[in-house]
């Protein structure tokens, strides 16, 4: 799912978010269904690329998810809807700050 920080107005774990909140992004990437067969294929890597460009036609701008460190914390595929961390930050996003025991706010200026 992608769209502008308008559209898409919930974040889970909200009262860490708004507490270390500096601006709101232009965009949002806050979750990723992939079907359990389909899990650990990279299908979640290929959309998010998708979004990614989708984005840049837009016009770009600043993005964030809010993925969880699988690598800091075990967390089963089926509660991973917003993506790992390492999946972003290998596609050149930031990790910012931390809101919840394993979920980060990530950002990319597009």
């Amino acid at each position: 799912m992608v769209g502008r920080t308008a559209e898409l107005p919930n974040v889970k774990n909200r009262k860490n978010y708004e507490a270390g909140l500096d601006q709101l992004p232009d965009w949002r990437l806050p979750c990723f269904f992939v079907g359990k067969g389909h899990r650990r294929k990279g299908i979640a890597k290929i959309a998010l690329r998708a979004a990614i460009e989708e984005i840049r036609r837009l016009g770009g701008g600043s993005v964030e998810a809010y993925p969880y460190d699988v690598e800091a914390v075990k967390t089963s595929s089926s509660f991973l809807h917003g993506g790992t961390v390492r999946m972003f930050l290998d596609e050149g996003f930031e990790q910012v700050r931390q809101i919840g025991k394993s979920q980060w706010v990530v950002r990319k200026i597009i």
